[in-house]
């Protein structure tokens, strides 16, 4: 698959209000302080991460890993063009190993291993949590190929749960949840740049096509909900 790297530029995933609403939903798992060790895989531009280390100002920068190096990775953090299975290899421990929203792009053994190295890699009392989209009713606006491809993909990710429910065993699941509202406009010149995994995989001609099907299904102003199924395992 190719790889993913507008889902956090300039989406709703990367407003003020998302990432402040996630990490009061962070704070709501995790007695933030300034000892804290933080490990965000698949951080992306590393918005969650940056926003906590201005907020509460870590003794140790919090480190974000990622196989694409953007050229805006906010910089008040530690930033690794590494894959997570390299890199967890290493001694390091962390009171908090965030996985947003990655899981679906690794195999049912690799991601196997990525927990088995996750548990390893936490201090005791630490905590892994793991986010990843709803996969039912799932709300995303979507054309008629990009939700065959997404229910395609979500179909997936179930089996994934499965992994990482075997594997954590002790886990609880909550639900983070965040009201969308944008132009039709701004959501359009999203998947133009393909903003979602399942979109990576379709030509030009699928995605034009794709576009002018939102175009006559939705609103000026498009409005849904978007939820993330969180699941904690703790130490």
């Amino acid at each position: 698959m190719k790889k993913l790297q507008n889902w956090d530029n300039k989406t709703w995933l990367s407003s003020k209000s998302y990432i402040s609403h996630f990490n009061k939903f962070l704070e709501t798992k995790i007695n933030f302080n300034k000892d804290l060790k933080i490990l965000d895989i698949g951080c992306g531009r590393a918005n969650i991460i940056s926003a906590l280390q201005k907020k509460y100002k870590f003794k140790n920068k919090p480190i974000g890993i990622d196989v694409v190096a953007n050229k805006d990775v906010k910089k008040n953090i530690v930033f690794k063009r590494v894959d997570a299975l390299k890199y967890l290899n290493k001694n390091e421990k962390y009171d908090l190993i965030l996985i947003k929203q990655t899981i679906h792009f690794f195999s049912k053994t690799n991601l196997n291993r990525l927990l088995n190295l996750a548990q390893e890699s936490l201090n005791p009392k630490g905590k892994i949590l793991i986010f990843s989209l709803k996969t039912k009713n799932n709300k995303i606006p979507c054309f008629k190929k990009m939700r065959k491809n997404l229910e395609k993909s979500l179909k997936r990710d179930e089996v994934l749960f499965d992994v990482v429910k075997k594997n954590l065993k002790e886990i609880s699941y909550t639900n983070f949840n965040f009201k969308v509202d944008l132009s039709k406009h701004k959501y359009v010149r999203m998947i133009r740049k393909r903003y979602i995994s399942c979109l990576l995989n379709m030509n030009n001609k699928e995605i034009k096509f794709g576009i002018s099907e939102i175009k006559s299904k939705y609103k000026n102003q498009i409005k849904f909900t978007d939820t993330l199924k969180c699941i904690s395992y703790r130490k």
